[in-house]
């Protein structure tokens, strides 16, 4: 069973900066996308950033430069750096990992989540 654990969040002031990461494990199959997510009070969840195998990354729509998703393909490790952030940045934050199994297809595995507080 693919267990997907994240860490990192935790109080941080405006301005400041946090490191997310999220590493999976109880799998041998080619772990294809990782993704980050957030959702915060009282809204839908939206994509932050994705990163391919390769390290080819997208980030969502409404992100602006301020977050940067990287990977280690040995540790099955995604990150998220977040620098300068915002109240706004208030949320659970996900992972998501997608994994290729041979003949099935695609499966996607879902963290916790970890809180990040962003104080003004």
């Amino acid at each position: 069973q693919v267990q997907v654990v994240e860490s990192g969040g935790g109080l941080v002031q405006a301005g400041g900066s946090l490191r997310l990461s999220c590493v999976a494990s109880g799998t041998t199959f080619m772990i294809n996308d990782m993704k980050w997510y957030r959702q915060a009070p009282g809204k839908q969840r939206e994509m932050i950033a994705t990163i391919s195998p390769s390290g080819v990354a997208n980030y969502g729509p409404t992100m602006n430069g301020r977050f940067t998703i990287s990977r280690d393909n040995d540790k099955k490790m995604v990150n998220l750096q977040m620098d300068n952030v915002e109240p706004e940045d208030t949320a659970v934050y996900y992972c998501n990992v997608v994994v290729l199994v041979p003949g099935s297809g695609l499966s996607y595995y879902w963290g916790q989540g970890t809180q990040v507080t962003v104080s003004s």
